[in-house]
């Protein structure tokens, strides 16, 4: 089956992981062409690390970068309803060959998902 994959990652799950764990784990799920969503964001600093962690592993064949959009999360939303919980940030995070933001506003991302 040709898709893309597409991993809603929870609070809950994130809050149980140090930064760098975290950072990692987004980072070799992106890697691999998923998409990751976060449900609590990260904060301004983890995406600094995350860009920083992003530039060193870089090849140009084959791992060309990411796209990291965030947006805050104030009322129920389809992704709180969905987790069950309210409020915070919300981040896409994927290849950049991949993914493509067409559009950011306070609250909506509009981007593309390519396949292949």
């Amino acid at each position: 089956m040709e898709g893309v994959q597409l991993n809603l990652i929870s609070k809950d799950k994130l809050d149980k992981m140090p930064s760098m764990e975290k950072l990692r784990m987004i980072l070799e799920n992106v890697k691999e062409g998923t998409i990751v969503v976060l449900e609590s964001g990260l904060t301004p600093e983890e995406e600094t690390k995350l860009i920083e962690l992003t530039m060193l592993e870089i090849d140009h064949d084959k791992f060309i970068g990411i796209e990291v959009e965030t947006y805050p999360q104030k009322e129920k939303s389809f992704f709180s309803k969905l987790f069950g919980k309210k409020g915070g940030r919300l981040t896409v995070i994927g290849p950049a060959n991949r993914l493509k933001t067409l559009q950011k506003q306070d609250d909506l991302i509009t981007a593309l998902v390519q396949f292949g």
